[in-house]
């Protein structure tokens, strides 16, 4: 995790060409959310001032509570490769708040930080985490919707033209990379439309959000390359 300040993300916004930054959190169940705001609100979102409702996300709290705060943490600053050059689309990683400061309990991010706490109290004051990322591509219907057939029936170590999935793993290694990922390895897995890709470990709260930054790469890599 590159360590910005404030005033870098402001600065970089700037040199960058950033016009829409993406605000992502992730509900109780593991699933990312975000809000979109643009260039020009980055200073306000910096200083914990975007509101949400939270009782419309599913396990954060009820309507008389709603009001929730996005507490941006800036060394989660990175461009989204993928989308335009001009204009640029970036993302911020949030912790959720709620109106008074204080964090909300229900926060996966806060809850995995207050365990680690927990760890360190016990001498354990780094910890790390190296997951081991799989993921299926399945064929999409004429509509667009992903069907429950697989992209191709290669397996363990396969290469093309065995292995159909290998343009559009490549791809995502590429965007991992440019979004400060170092990746050490990918392959064709097992099953059939099965690939991996291995990226280093870091500290618990940098691998959590890598994942959560990978989940949403590799499904954005893959509609794009018709999957």
């Amino acid at each position: 995790m590159t360590k910005y300040s404030k005033e870098d993300i402001l600065r970089l916004v700037k040199e960058l060409d950033v016009k829409f930054i993406r605000l992502q959190f992730a509900d109780i169940m593991g699933k990312l959310k975000n809000v979109a705001i643009t260039a020009e609100q980055v200073e306000k979102a910096l200083e914990n001032k975007i509101m949400f409702d939270g009782s419309s996300i599913e396990g954060f709290v009820r309507i008389e509570e709603s009001d929730m705060y996005l507490a941006p943490d800036p060394g989660t600053f990175t461009i989204f490769p993928w989308r335009p050059q001009q204009g640029r689309v970036a993302r911020l990683i949030c912790d959720v708040l709620h109106p008074d400061g204080t964090p909300f309990l229900g926060d996966s991010r806060y809850i995995l930080k207050r365990a680690l706490q927990k760890a360190a109290a016990l001498g354990y004051d780094q910890f790390n985490v190296g997951p081991e990322c799989e993921f299926f591509l399945f064929m999409t219907d004429a509509n667009g919707v992903p069907t429950t057939k697989t992209h191709d029936n290669a397996g363990y170590f396969d290469l093309s033209p065995v292995d159909l999935g290998e343009d559009a793993r490549r791809n995502i290694v590429l965007v991992l990379e440019e979004m400060g990922f170092e990746i050490e390895a990918s392959h064709h897995e097992v099953a059939p439309g099965q690939h991996e890709i291995d990226f280093k470990y870091q500290d618990a709260v940098t691998t959590a959000d890598n994942v959560m930054t990978f989940r949403m790469v590799v499904k954005s890599l893959a509609q794009r390359n018709g999957l």
